[in-house]
């Protein structure tokens, strides 16, 4: 037996039908925000720019160290110059004399070398650390521009999810007030197809855009108001009002 529903509450559907429409396309607003390609896009470049940072980092750690390495030898060069300096004047052996000179010379020799290591080294140092902020930076920039946008998503999404909230409840209202077995028609046409009830306006479907043939036409025609009839294109419920033309 064909399902029966009096035209008053078969228009209730297209109400229904006009806030599932709009809770579909909050869902799908929601999933589609417009900050969320460009924080992807901000993702993918600071995990890249993290690992320069941590790169550089050990870079500057390793030049710093070798600073440090190439201070000490300086002092112990100095110092070993200082003593036999300080020695060479009491020295009474003309060999062990010369040996200490000769060693003076050397030393000196060593510590010009490791004095030019060692601003080799600094400048190194000074480059890393140079390096070191500048991936910094990137990464500093990077994030805030990330943060914002995610704190602009989390705001957008909000009001999304408030409208969303209100779709909801009106849902619950307008179901309240339909038949169940009406109900549970549009509910299954609206699964299987995507769209519940829809308007004939002008002998065309809304849903589908199409018009109707003069056979389809006739069949409507013929049927009583409170039968409960679906469009042959979209399968959804298709409700008659004033606005059909037929």
């Amino acid at each position: 037996m064909a399902l029966k529903a009096s035209n008053h509450e078969q228009r209730r559907l297209l109400e229904l039908q006009d806030v599932d429409t709009r809770i579909v396309r909050l869902t799908a607003k929601a999933k589609a925000l417009p900050q969320a390609k460009r924080i992807a896009e901000l993702d993918a470049r600071l995990a890249e720019l993290d690992r320069e940072v941590l790169d550089r980092l050990g870079a500057h750690d390793d030049a710093t160290a070798e600073v440090a390495r190439t201070e000490s030898d300086v002092k112990v060069v100095e110092a070993r110059l200082q003593r036999n300096r300080e020695r060479l004047p009491s020295i009474t052996d003309a060999k062990v004399a010369t040996a200490t000179e000769h060693e003076i010379v050397t030393l000196e020799r060593r510590r010009s070398d490791l004095e030019d290591l060692e601003l080799e080294a600094m400048q190194a140092q000074e480059d890393a650390a140079t390096a070191l902020e500048q991936a910094r930076a990137a990464a500093g920039e990077a994030r805030a521009e990330r943060d914002s946008l995610d704190a602009e998503r989390a705001a957008e999404a909000a009001g999304i999810e408030r409208e969303l909230e209100e779709a909801r409840a009106e849902r619950e209202q307008r179901t309240a007030v339909i038949s169940p077995e009406l109900l549970a028609l549009y509910e299954r046409q609206r699964a299987r197809y995507g769209i519940g009830a829809t308007l004939l306006q002008r002998r065309t479907s809304v849903a589908s855009g199409v018009e109707l043939t003069a056979a389809e036409l006739y069949t409507i025609q013929s049927a009583a108001d409170d039968d409960v009839l679906l469009d042959p294109n979209s399968s959804a419920i298709l409700v008659r009002t004033e606005e059909s033309g037929i």
